[in-house]
């Protein structure tokens, strides 16, 4: 599958956000107040939005929200190449450590992708969290070599 991941303008994860994670909710109430805040990426094949996520700095943390992929995509690693591109961004940016409010039944996908559990868990909306998050190096540092 040929991917292109690309940065987006905030509206255009709100489909995605809404199809994946809440289904049961309208699509004007994607919308976050933060989303201007953030930098928003899209992942594509063939012209078709497929993934998104939202990221957001602060200080050398970054945090992505919203990370959805279309289940017409999922399992065909639309969501690890999405992972790993917003993952060497944070670590380009300067960036030290990348984390993330997991739904507890996306955990697994995060091991998997090098992220280490803080055993910090939350419910918010009806689901149920944990913070995971993963040290970033930056690619021309010596100990990333």
């Amino acid at each position: 599958m040929n991917l292109s991941i690309e940065q987006i303008r905030p509206e255009l994860t709100w489909y995605l956000r809404q199809k994946v994670l809440y289904p049961a909710q309208k699509l004007y109430e994607m919308e976050m107040d933060e989303d201007m805040d953030g930098i928003h990426f899209g992942a594509f094949t063939d012209n078709k939005l497929v993934g998104i996520v939202s990221l957001f700095q602060k200080d050398d943390d970054y945090q992505f929200r919203k990370f959805a992929v279309d289940p017409d995509y999922q399992g065909k690693g639309t969501g690890n190449k999405l992972l790993a591109y917003i993952t060497d961004f944070a670590a380009t940016e300067g960036g030290k450590r990348l984390w993330c409010n997991a739904r507890l039944s996306a955990t697994g996908f995060y091991d998997k992708n090098g992220f280490s559990h803080t055993g910090q868990f939350f419910s918010k909306n009806g689901f149920d969290y944990e913070i995971l998050e993963k040290p970033l190096t930056r690619p021309s540092d010596p100990a990333a070599l």
